[in-house]
């Protein structure tokens, strides 16, 4: 006799049938559906969104006007647990969210009069595991608040535009396989899913320089403007749904940087950005966070 587990996706491929019966008959476009912040899709998007946050490692540098700087940083994605990903459908459907385990940015700072700094970061749209960046770009603009010593006080404010895209909500392994307990939702075709990283903020940041060594820590407030647009095919349903979702999240850095010679510094930090969602039957609030770790390679022109 199949087991409960057996016998409720069974269940699910037939209601998901029959919707699409009802849907070739009466054609339905894609939803939208605007989720409150705790959520376990909300919590998934800031969760990816919060790892692309371009903070500013460490003070603002002293720049000329015309003086420039060009840098490549990375951050790790940590990879999720089953239960993390249960997100869809209020934390009843598994997605596909263990995509690339880190985030890469190119970025090149440029000093302005008046003691201002302006920033322009950029993630190459490099393909891992079917996924990858689009027009993913990153600005900043900042300058020093406090000087005294070997202690400063830099403040900027920043913000991203653009999206990543890929196979999240139907995975290519599983497009086509006919068996539903592999394919409970009936994937006909890997999907092409995008999420928009949108986020602006303001950041303060505290650095202390001893010898060749400085050492940082900040905090900022982060307004999240994230969406998904699915795009996949199941049971012959073509889902076009969107997901909206925005949030304010504080983002904490801790790290370092030291010098590496006359022009090359090397920096790492510690991003820990709080996120509350409700899953299990409960449905209780709890803190599940980002801590990424991120390291930093710069060089600064004369």
């Amino acid at each position: 006799m199949p087991g409960p587990s057996r016998v409720l996706k069974a269940l699910l491929a037939a209601c998901t049938l029959c919707i699409s019966v009802g849907a070739k008959a009466q054609p339905v476009t894609g939803a939208v559906e605007r989720l409150s912040p705790d959520r376990p899709e909300a919590w998934a998007m800031n969760y990816f969104t919060a790892s692309s946050f371009m903070t500013g490692f460490g003070e603002t540098r002293p720049l000329q006007p015309g003086q420039w700087m060009a840098a490549v940083e990375l951050g790790h994605i940590p990879r999720l647990s089953e239960e993390q990903r249960q997100v869809g459908f209020s934390g009843f459907k598994q997605e596909d969210l263990n995509k690339s385990p880190v985030i890469g940015r190119l970025r090149g700072t440029i000093g302005l009069p008046g003691g201002w700094v302006a920033e322009l970061g950029y993630t190459p749209p490099l393909e891992i595991d079917n996924t990858r960046a689009h027009d993913l770009l990153a600005a900043a603009i900042g300058r020093r608040l406090y000087e005294r010593g070997e202690v400063s006080l830099s403040a900027r404010v920043f913000g991203q535009h653009g999206q990543v895209g890929g196979d999240i909500t139907c995975p290519a392994e599983l497009a086509g396989i006919e068996d539903v307990e592999r394919n409970p939702y009936g994937c006909r075709r890997p999907s092409d899913d995008r999420l928009q990283l949108n986020y602006y903020g303001l950041e303060l940041m505290l650095a202390r320089q001893r010898g060749a060594w400085q050492w940082h820590a900040g905090i900022a407030a982060v307004r999240t403007e994230t969406e998904v647009r699915v795009d996949a095919y199941t049971y012959g349903v073509h889902d076009r749904s969107r997901l909206v979702a925005k949030d304010v999240l504080t983002a904490i850095t801790v790290g370092t940087t030291r010098t590496l010679g006359q022009h090359w510094y090397w920096g790492a930090e510690i991003l820990y950005v709080p996120l509350q969602v409700r899953r299990g039957e409960d449905r209780s609030s709890e803190n599940d966070p980002l801590v990424s770790v991120r390291l930093h390679l710069r060089y600064e022109a004369d």
